[in-house]
């Protein structure tokens, strides 16, 4: 299980490996700096150099000895080989260009371009530890990467312990270094000592990689052993000697409770923006997803890039910008790197590996920054709290959760000025709740998170207003075209939890589409939703949508029914529309919603479902907590940018929420500390 080798042997090894089939990919000197790459191999390495790294410097210098592995860190580990810059998620033939519409879909091809096997060399514990972030973010949840977990299985991992800490290293304290331990996951385990190597096995194909070296794996020896021990204990005790630390106890919590904390101002005097701490970290996972279409290509591509929560275009939807500050930025990077990932993913997005701050052109610390709020916390005694809530389950999908299916326009309804319901055919059966969404797309627009509206048979109903370029195109599909769907994803209105109950449905403008489901649901079934009241709000009585089914819903309204015509005898729903202005033949309620409900008596004991604009559902909320309604009573759903809809693209990140896997639909304790606060 272990060996000697000489840096023959270990040159031997390297050439084992790659006549075994694998790439090999390990640290090289290119450009000034050691970088993870490509090697032919041994030689490749950066023998008997080391790097020099202070906060906003990286400098390289020669050691003077043949060390192969006598350096610290480069500018990024294995996380470009695993999740590649730019990937092709899918491959869309196009169908024939029309003179007016979108081009349509008319097949979906995976893209399958993993090519050889990888075999990683050099990896340091941190890098390890920073790789089962990365596959816990990829593969750990109810949706799997297919193109991750492949290149994960085939990797061989040839890990190096680090007994030569850099000045920036402080991975003791996030207890992933400096020595790679038994339980990480490795095929070898590598300790430089001089002008040989120990070398532990870590699996069966490590154990094949020894068995054919033959005479070159020598027997190792106590020797070896008590001089590991010995270096990765001075290593370590280096490290805890340290100023530079991160303690990670009560992290979430301090962080969340100090989100108006004045450190973010001087941070935002300093910051550039620029994300280079984002390209450099080894566990961010932020991406975005484009469409490649050229114009005469009989094929479209839909590609992943990484991205930066840094960037204007990370946290923009419908042209407003949610973070529009350098504050509010790098607070969402911290919050998320050391708070949320806690929650989301059962461990802290730091491995301590310091390139954040080598790599900053201005030198921010991120350990002197959480030790200057941890010193001077600033949280008010009234502040709301945030909740962390637990990691999230949510129904998984089989195969690939960005591989979309074809499916068939039915009918397009016009509902409003720019607005349709498409009634789309999936293929197959398609099960969904109501609140939840899906992907809809086209090849030369890309996706966007739609909510599903209803249901008519095997058809799919989507209520959708023409805001940017996606939603245009999706309003200009015709019945016979075809688009592509992911989904269902997301939660759903707690309609097993609302059995019983007085039920409050409180919407505004286009937020009745996401409640419609809920809606039928309750006016078909007096039996288990006992009284329902809908109050619904929209600009002007043009601007009403679903007028002729909502009206029907209330029996004191004289329409002709269209659904539910044993709701009518019961009077178990009341509707009462306002429109914020109206001509003079208007005869119903004028004025915003939030006025509609202070004449209408609402009870504290009812449950609320709220959809509609964000300062609308604010204020419904202030006025709901008026009446003394518990927040653990109300539900709501949220917007944000969605790109992947199963929580990997980290667009949609709301402190320790995934918009697109925690909700849309929250109960509001879920995130009463977040709503109105600005940059969330």
């Amino acid at each position: 299980m272990s060996a000697r080798l000489t840096h023959d042997g270990f040159r031997r090894l390297l050439e084992q490996v790659r006549e075994a089939g694998y790439a090999l990919v390990g640290p090289t000197i290119s450009d000034g700096a050691i970088v993870y790459g490509p090697i032919a191999g041994a030689d490749d390495l950066p023998i008997g150099w080391t790097d020099e790294q202070a906060p906003g410097r990286y400098r390289l210098r020669e050691r003077g000895d043949r060390a192969h592995f006598g350096y610290v860190l480069g500018p990024q580990g294995p996380r470009r080989q695993l999740t590649p810059p730019v990937e092709t998620l899918v491959r869309i033939r196009l169908g024939p260009r029309r003179e007016q519409g979108p081009r349509t879909p008319e097949g979906v091809e995976a893209a399958d371009e993993d090519g050889e096997p990888l075999a990683l060399i050099g990896l340091r514990a941190c890098e390890l530890a920073a790789m089962a972030v990365q596959d816990a973010v990829w593969t750990g949840g109810p949706f799997v990467d297919p193109r991750y977990a492949r290149r994960r299985e085939r990797a061989l991992i040839i890990a190096v312990d680090c007994l030569e800490p850099g000045e920036l290293c402080f991975c003791v304290s996030t207890n992933t270094g400096p020595g790679v331990e038994a339980g990480a996951s490795f095929d070898l385990r590598l300790t430089e000592l001089g002008e040989e190597f120990l070398v532990e096995v870590g699996s069966e194909r490590g154990q094949a990689l020894i068995d054919g070296l033959g005479e070159l794996a020598e027997p190792s020896t106590a020797q070896l052993f008590a001089a590991r021990t010995q270096g990765v204990l001075a290593a370590a005790m280096e490290l805890h000697g340290r100023e530079r630390q991160l303690d990670l106890d009560g992290l979430p919590e301090l962080l969340f409770a100090n989100l108006d904390h004045p450190r973010w101002d001087e941070l935002a005097a300093r910051c550039l923006s620029c994300g280079s701490c984002t390209l450099v970290c080894p566990t961010c996972f932020c991406h975005r997803v484009e469409e490649r279409a050229p114009l005469d290509a009989p094929t479209s591509e839909r590609v992943r890039h990484w991205d930066s929560c840094f960037t204007d275009e990370h946290s923009r939807i419908h042209g407003a910008q949610f973070r529009p500050q350098i504050r509010e930025r790098y607070r969402q990077w911290m919050t998320h790197k050391l708070g949320a990932w806690v929650s989301q993913f059962g461990t802290s997005g730091c491995v301590g590996c310091g390139r954040c701050i080598a790599w900053c052109p201005v030198g921010i610390d991120i350990t002197e920054e959480v030790a200057a709020i941890r010193a001077a916390p600033v949280a008010p005694d009234d502040a709301e709290p945030v909740a962390l809530p637990p990691a999230t389950t949510v129904p998984a999908l089989a195969g690939d959760p960005m591989h979309p299916q074809l499916a068939r326009v039915v009918s397009v309804r016009e509902e409003l000025r720019e607005v349709v319901t498409l009634a789309v055919e999936p293929v197959g059966v398609f099960s969904h709740a109501p609140g939840q969404f899906n992907m809809l797309g086209l090849p030369d627009v890309g996706e966007v998170p739609i909510s599903i509206s209803g249901q008519a048979g095997g058809e799919l109903l989507h209520t959708i207003r023409a805001v940017g370029a996606a939603s245009r195109a999706l309003v200009a599909l015709e019945a016979g075209d075809r688009l592509t769907l992911r989904g269902p994803f997301g939660s759903a209105w707690p309609l097993a939890e609302l059995r019983g109950h007085n039920v409050v449905v409180i919407a505004g403008g286009l937020g009745l589409a996401p409640l419609r489901g809920a809606l039928r649901e309750m006016v078909a079934h007096p039996e288990r939703y006992p009284s329902v009241r809908l109050l619904y709000g929209a600009r002007s009585p043009e601007e009403l949508l679903f007028a002729d089914e909502i009206l029907s819903w209330d029996r004191s309204i004289r329409f002709a029914p269209t659904t539910a015509p044993a709701v009518l005898e019961s009077g178990h729903v009341k509707v009462h529309v306002t429109v914020d202005g109206a001509a003079p033949g208007w005869t119903g309620h004028v004025g915003v919603v939030t006025k509609l409900m202070r004449r209408k008596p609402l009870s504290a004991h009812a449950r609320y479902l709220v959809c509609g604009p964000e300062i609308m559902i604010r204020f419904v909320l202030r006025e709901l907590e008026t009446i003394g309604v518990a927040q653990d009573q109300v539900w709501l759903s949220m917007e944000r940018n969605m790109k992947c809809a199963v929580g990997m693209c980290g667009r949609c990140q709301y402190g320790p929420h995934f918009i697109c896997k925690d909700g849309p639909v929250f109960r509001w304790d879920a995130i009463a500390g977040l709503l109105g606060r600005e940059g969330f």
